[in-house]
């Protein structure tokens, strides 16, 4: 019978920000998160860079080191702390300390956590102490300077006391590389080792083959001898060339020898021995089938090359007093150091060849090899000891950390707190009379932001020693008419340092309901502004033209004759046609706008109250309606997932911010309960302030009247006073 299937998670979800997000309470809950799909969870992946989390615990969530930390990865980390912890949900405290207590000390890796623990605050000096810190367990470069064997895989010179292997442990370090150590310390690996061995064995054997082959035609001096033979080999191959061609046929001796025009060329510059101009001219005067001449009529370019070859190679083959090369002699010399070049050509162990021979065949003959493989086997049987002290660092930044993490991540549970900061939260932004706690650090501006429906502001913050960073700030409450790049604030974050900001870039989108309502006023306002600026300039413009130009008139008025213009028409001449009409037009317009006011009025007044109220209900909908459903679709829109996806996020759901929720991510400036404020103002414009009671006195008795002559309408005083009279 086969066995039944376990149940499943009994799972809790709450619902915040428009989606359903899961409870993390329990141990059981982090144990069972694999099995929850990965559709619940509000984020999949995250940057390691540019969270309020220490980076160094993200990079070692971040398994494969590329930046993001996702689903898998962190799986694995809570699987590892479950495995070393009494009980798992000791992760949800998000503890500065991991108690001693908490550690599986009855599991084998436990009990080995738990010893490295007690190494690390005996070495910190509170043998006693019940728990132990990240910085108590971070500071291990003092636990592992005091052994050079410590674990890592890596044999520094200080392992040994032994002169002759401390040089070695140099050597190799010179040859192939060294790796650091966890104390600092340049070492080397056994990878390393071996491959310096290699290199000592390859070496030999290649110098070897020369000795068996007898190929070293001229002892130690043959290397020498074929470096001064290819200095100078494409020079006189290219030079008996020319030789056999002018053979060929003598008509191209002129040309072989180059042309006096190209003297010419050269001969109007400055002019040196081994210049490139001289260099790239033939090695001597071409001539059918002529020797090589050794010291006379050479290109004084080739001269020192040339006396080098004569010197290393032509003299010990050839003999002394050679005054020139044929080309058979040429091509002999050649073929006699063909087979060395052709060793040279497959040299091996070249990365161990400026240790010279002997030492080579020392070190191969000699105990290092074996003596540092003994190194190597004692730092590899401390190595789980040392681990279990890098093992609890981690633990205890998974124990303070990993918290954080899971309710920035599972779920937004900190981001919706009104007492947590979530981890991309930044800090404080204070600008325009507000205070946005809603601030992510970002590389640079990014238009998938402007899907979150938000009001952003991305300010440039700087503090003194030329730090910078760019922030994105959500506004969500006041409205933005202030919003402006180049505007000033103050930047606070989360360690409560503080850093100027400068407004560069603003994402328009609506702040609130109210700020939609009034939108529609403020823009006819601007526009009544800048069309009273536009006119005023023109005719302000105008004026100064025609003072220019009657100032230019008056200053030559004593050199022209012409009499001057009335500057009333003369009787009988028509005023320009063309203003008239305008101006006609003008006020026509206005006395229809007029006209048909009044008899809307009329019949708006006419219709009793309820229709006054009803028209003048009707006219601010048309105004401010389509402003004010614009806003609303918008606001219900509100997400931070864009925000969040354009700073290297995967977030999963749509997390919203809804207008209550906006509220508490942005304050207004307020005055704090039981503040005292002494009215007026010293510098108040009374007349202004006298024009607008004056003008609200008015509106309100016209509204009294119009109740009152309403009143009478309905018959609603000959009531009142016929239940007076009855009384």
């Amino acid at each position: 019978m086969p066995s039944p299937s376990p149940s499943p998670h009994p799972w809790k979800f709450f619902r915040t920000g428009g989606l359903d997000q899961v409870r993390l309470e329990t141990g059981a809950d982090l144990r069972a998160l694999p099995t929850l799909d990965q559709k619940l969870w509000v984020a999949l992946s995250c940057p390691v860079k540019g969270l309020e989390l220490d980076e160094k615990t993200l990079a070692l969530i971040d398994a494969d080191g590329d930046g993001h930390i996702r689903v898998p990865e962190l799986l694995a980390a809570t699987s590892w702390a479950d495995a070393r912890l009494v009980d798992v949900g000791d992760l949800l405290k998000g503890s500065p300390e991991l108690p001693l207590a908490a550690i599986a000390a009855h599991t084998p890796a436990g009990e080995i956590l738990v010893a490295s623990a007690r190494q690390i605050l005996t070495s910190a000096g509170r043998p006693d102490a019940a728990a132990i810190t990240v910085a108590e367990a971070a500071d291990t470069a003092s636990i592992f300077a005091a052994s050079p064997l410590n674990g890592a895989g890596v044999i520094p010179p200080e392992a040994t006391a032994d002169p002759a292997l401390q040089t070695l442990i140099g050597e190799i370090v010179t040859c192939v590389g060294g790796t650091p150590d966890r104390n600092g310390s340049i070492g080397v690996t056994s990878a390393q080792i071996d491959h310096f061995f290699d290199e000592l064995s390859a070496y030999a054997a290649w110098v070897s083959q020369s000795a068996e082959r007898d190929i070293a035609i001229l002892g130690d001096a043959t290397d020498a001898a074929v470096g001064a033979l290819r200095a100078v080999r494409a020079k006189v191959d290219d030079y008996f060339a020319r030789c056999r061609l002018a053979a060929f046929d003598t008509r191209a001796i002129p040309a072989l020898n180059r042309e006096e025009a190209d003297y010419n060329a050269i001969a109007a510059h400055e002019l040196t021995r081994s210049g490139p101009e001289v260099t790239a001219f033939p090695l001597a005067r071409i001539a059918p089938d002529r020797p090589l001449p050794l010291t006379q009529g050479l290109n004084p370019a080739w001269a020192d090359a040339i006396a080098a070859l004569q010197a290393k190679v032509i003299t010990p083959r050839l003999g002394a007093g050679r005054t020139e090369l044929t080309e058979a002699d040429w091509l002999a010399l050649n073929a006699a150091f063909a087979p060395y070049e052709t060793w040279l050509g497959g040299k091996a162990g070249s990365a161990v060849e400026r240790l010279g021979l002997a030492r080579v065949r020392e070190l191969l003959a000699g105990p290092g090899r074996a003596a540092l493989a003994s190194l190597v086997a004692k730092d590899q049987e401390l190595a789980p000891k040392f681990q279990a002290i890098s093992d609890v660092e981690r633990l205890v930044r998974y124990y303070r950390d990993l918290r954080d993490l899971l309710f920035n991540f599972v779920n937004f549970a900190d981001f919706y707190s009104r007492s947590r900061w979530a981890v991309f939260q930044a800090g404080t932004l204070y600008l325009d009379g507000r205070s946005a706690r809603l601030c992510l650090r970002v590389d640079a501006t990014n238009p998938l932001a402007a899907m979150s429906k938000a009001c952003i502001a991305y300010c440039q913050c700087t503090r003194s020693g030329g730090q910078t960073m760019l922030v994105a700030a959500c506004i969500t409450q006041g409205d933005s008419d202030y919003l402006l790049a180049g505007r000033h604030g103050v930047f606070y974050d989360r360690q409560g340092r503080d850093w100027d900001a400068v407004i560069t870039t603003v994402v328009d989108n609506p702040i609130s309901v109210r700020e939609a309502v009034f939108a529609p006023y403020k823009k006819f306002v601007r526009l009544i502004e800048e069309a009273v600026a536009k006119r005023a300039a023109g005719a302000a413009a105008a004026a100064d033209a025609k003072l220019a130009s009657a100032a230019a008139t008056t200053a030559t008025a004593d050199q022209t004759m012409t009499p001057a213009v009335p500057a009333v028409p003369a009787a009988g001449k028509p005023i320009d046609v063309g203003t008239v009409a305008a101006l006609g037009v003008a006020f026509g317009a206005i006395g229809s706008f007029c006209t048909t006011l009044i008899v809307y009025v009329g019949h708006v007044v006419h219709g009793g109250l309820w229709m006054i109220l009803g028209a003048v209900l009707g006219v601010l909908a048309v105004i401010s309606g389509p402003s004010v459903l614009i806003a609303w679709l918008k606001l219900k829109q509100r997400t931070l997932g864009p925000i969040l996806d354009a700073n290297g996020w995967a977030i999963n759901g749509r997390v919203k911010i809804n207008v209550a929720f906006g509220e508490a991510l942005t304050d207004l400036a307020r005055l704090p309960p039981g503040s005292h404020r002494e009215p007026g103002d010293p510098y108040a414009d009374r007349r202004a302030a006298a024009r607008r009671r004056e003008l609200a006195t008015l509106i309100t008795l016209v509204l009294l009247a119009a109740l009152a002559w309403n009143l009478r309408h309905l018959g609603v005083w000959e009531r009142i006073r016929h239940a007076v009279d009855y009384r």
